[in-house]
């Protein structure tokens, strides 16, 4: 069964990969490697291997016996694209959210362009199911290339996690997007996030009617420095139906 969890836009997690590999600079201070390492070595635990890759098949159907909807954040402990999972398993992942249609599932990647060849494999020119929401990670203005391939991709849904914000990101092209998330690092040796860097992005998503979504600023711990900004909570989500409304219908 999917986790509860305390991310603020989300309600569950489901991991049926755990474990990665760091490949930016938004990598550096990974909170899933510090919550995995601890337990690496310990006998029996889920995490014995620490943050080693490590596919989980006994976890692949659990949001279908989850019967009550849920937006599910998916493999927030790894990255369902990395380039050691087998295309084979990324697929009965994907099986199993399209099966489990009165869920939202939401699937981020730093692996754009893997991501993007994958979904065009699977569902050709035609946008994917609107149950199934696709984004990228982008942590500066180095890291746009992921925007663009996610444009490209198939996806019913697309969304940015600009988290952790670490730099300016500049103009942003958000042709395609519905939804984007900003949040500043938190953690031991987290990075200082610049006010006037979250302001550039809520400002673009308003003039291009892009749903904006302001996580926290960060710190040592997530909560704090709150999650106020210029004194409002940005909490807005995608305009799309959610796809359990179906269900209850």
């Amino acid at each position: 069964m999917a986790s509860m969890t305390s991310i603020e836009w989300t309600d569950a997690t489901w991991n049926p990969v755990t474990g990665c590999t760091k490949i930016s600079k938004g990598c550096d201070h990974c909170y899933a490697e510090r919550f995995s390492e601890r337990f690496r070595g310990t006998p029996g635990h889920p995490f014995e291997s620490g943050f080693d890759l490590t596919l989980r098949p006994e976890r692949l159907e659990h949001p279908l016996r989850w019967r009550q909807p849920r937006m599910i954040f998916v493999n927030s402990m790894s990255d369902l694209f990395h380039k050691d999972i087998p295309q084979s398993f990324i697929s009965k992942v994907c099986d199993t959210m399209e099966r489990a249609h009165w869920h939202t599932f939401q699937v981020l990647t730093k692996r754009s362009s893997l991501m993007r060849k994958f979904l065009r494999s699977r569902y050709g020119e035609g946008g994917g199911p609107t149950h199934i929401w696709f984004g990228v990670s982008v942590e500066d203005g180095t890291k746009k290339s992921r925007i663009k391939h996610l444009q490209e991709a198939p996806a019913g849904v697309r969304f940015l996690s600009i988290e952790p914000l670490i730099g300016p990101v500049g103009k942003l092209d958000l042709t395609g997007i519905d939804w984007v998330i900003v949040g500043g690092e938190s953690g031991p040796g987290a990075r200082p996030m610049n006010p006037e860097w979250v302001r550039e992005v809520r400002d673009q998503c308003r003039v291009n009617n892009v749903a904006f979504f302001f996580k926290q600023w960060g710190g040592l711990r997530p909560k704090s420095g709150g999650r106020e900004l210029d004194g409002k909570r940005w909490s807005q989500f995608p305009t799309v139906k959610p796809a359990y409304a179906d269900a209850a219908e």
